[in-house]
């Protein structure tokens, strides 16, 4: 019998995943959409002009608004919700979701007001259930084209984890498994962080010896600070973890550095997230991992200065000035 996948959420990695899943015989895929409008727009189009522009969605892909039409059937579901909505939109969908079927959160993202990672906002408002992260170097506009990637499937349940490893691996997307599925969750959303600091370098035009410190002792304050969470230090060595760093920083694609990048060059934040389409994670992950790290005592250097650029007027000329006049101390 055919499995099928829906999609909760229409935006550019909701999109990239149904194209990925179409590709496999006997899948049957079926994307949500919050708005009748979206779902109409997708469903006569085939393409998702605004975030994914020029690339068709097969036309076995099913687009609908309606949740029920949406899951019916389905053996998993793909959180696929920036994380600022992820807890009121499956709230208003908790009736439709229930039953244990597993949920592959491809969300790199926190809870800003509680500091939840997307498994446990998943957890509390549908239900517990197996949630896994599907995370790494894995910009949309890649997979959506078919360009190779590697990626990795992290949940404490082994076999599962096998499962969508069989589901969503083509001859273009290969996926390992991981068992830190903690470690997973945060590197995926600290990473957004160190990738508006590294925008913020180009857009200072400071060059790569600067944008190659930035990612190295970026990853450095992620893995302190996944570690006193309790996430295994090798997540942050892996794809999880410096792979997806490694994209999110240099990447055209990437949100959260192209924010930064226009940070550097003088514009402010309102006006950026103002003109953008798409959410940027990293703005709101950079207040909450700020505010915990400085309650915990957990040493963020670069995080503190994002946050302080973004938040507290500091300019990037002087965010630049702390983090290189700090202390001397050993690597």
């Amino acid at each position: 019998m055919p499995t099928k996948t829906t999609i909760l959420g229409s935006g550019a990695m909701a999109t990239a995943i149904a194209i990925l899943l179409a590709d496999h015989v006997g899948q049957d895929v079926s994307i949500w959409a919050r708005s009748e409008e979206k779902a109409e727009q997708l469903r006569n189009q085939r393409i998702n002009a605004k975030q994914l522009p020029g690339i068709r969605i097969p036309d076995r892909v099913e687009i609908t608004h309606e949740i029920d039409r949406a899951v019916d059937g389905a053996e998993f579901l793909v959180a696929a919700i920036p994380s600022q909505y992820l807890r009121s939109t499956l709230e208003s969908l908790a009736e439709s979701l229930t039953g244990n079927r597993p949920v592959i959160s491809v969300i790199k993202g926190l809870e800003n007001e509680t500091f939840l990672r997307p498994s446990q906002v998943i957890e509390e408002t549908i239900g517990s259930r197996v949630v896994l992260s599907l995370t790494g170097p894995s910009h949309a506009e890649e997979i959506a084209r078919r360009l190779p990637a590697s990626v990795v499937v992290a949940s404490g349940d082994v076999a599962l984890a096998r499962s969508v490893q069989t589901l969503l691996s083509t001859d273009r997307f290969r996926i390992y498994t991981n068992q830190d599925l903690i470690g997973a969750e945060l590197a995926g959303a600290l990473k957004n962080i160190i990738g508006i600091a590294a925008g913020i370098s180009d857009g200072l035009g400071y060059g790569d010896n600067a944008k190659s410190a930035l990612m190295t002792r970026g990853i450095v304050e992620i893995s302190r600070f996944g570690m006193a969470l309790g996430a295994e230090g090798e997540t942050f060595a892996g794809l999880a973890g410096i792979g997806d760093l490694i994209t999110t920083c240099v990447s055209p694609y990437g949100r959260n550095r192209m924010v930064g990048e226009r940070l550097g060059r003088g514009e402010s934040l309102d006006q950026i997230l103002k003109s953008m389409e798409s959410v940027a994670e990293g703005v709101s992950t950079a207040r909450a991992v700020f505010h915990f790290a400085e309650k915990k005592g957990i040493d963020m250097p670069i995080t503190e200065q994002v946050y302080r650029v973004l938040f507290e007027g500091v300019s990037p000329q002087q965010a630049t000035d702390q983090l290189m006049t700090r202390p001397m101390r050993e690597e």
